[in-house]
């Protein structure tokens, strides 16, 4: 049996497989996760993000999970537990699951911002939602010298951080974490 060649073509060749023009699955809107909890071993291989007040404690941008809702938070390995969620006034010590949000300055920028103000033409990294549903994203703001990574949203007003037992709200000049165009 004879079968028609393509000009140039080796007749005892093997077909390979058709090409396929492969994409990446897209980043989710809240980025890559390592999912830990209070018994994990922290991953040595991600960046901090900033350090504590003492200058050599790392701190990391994080999402804890909750029954019905996931709040964005900072997680500090050096501590116990290692998870810190601004909530009710309080900076609650999270000991469930949550997520570690590696920080990648080729794909994620902090941008400037004030009230709750999502900036005009910038994608925020979804951090998580409120009980109702209502989106949570990553702000970072400064107290006491320190870049903490908390929470912000329209209906918050500011951004929401945890720090020395407390949270702090910081309404004006903070950063919101958003995705590099």
């Amino acid at each position: 049996m004879h079968f028609p060649q393509a000009p140039g073509q080796d007749p005892r060749a093997i077909p390979g497989p058709p090409a396929y023009n492969y994409q990446p699955p897209p980043v989710p809107s809240s980025g890559f996760r390592v999912p830990l909890n209070e018994n994990s071993a922290f991953p040595a291989q991600h960046s901090p993000f900033s350090y504590d007040a003492d200058g050599v404690s790392p701190i990391f941008i994080g999402s804890a999970i909750f029954p019905n809702s996931v709040h964005p938070c900072k997680i500090v390995p050096a501590l116990d537990p290692k998870c810190m969620v601004p909530y009710g006034g309080r900076e609650h010590h999270h000991r469930g699951r949550y997520d570690l949000l590696p920080f990648d300055p080729n794909t994620m920028e902090l941008v400037r911002t004030s009230h709750g103000q999502i900036p005009s033409g910038r994608r925020p990294v979804e951090g998580g939602y409120e009980e109702d549903g209502t989106k949570l994203y990553h702000g970072i703001a400064t107290v006491s010298g320190v870049r903490v990574p908390g929470k912000t949203a329209p209906h918050l007003g500011g951004c929401n951080v945890s720090f020395a037992g407390g949270e702090h709200i910081i309404h004006q000049d903070y950063e919101i974490l958003c995705w590099r165009y």
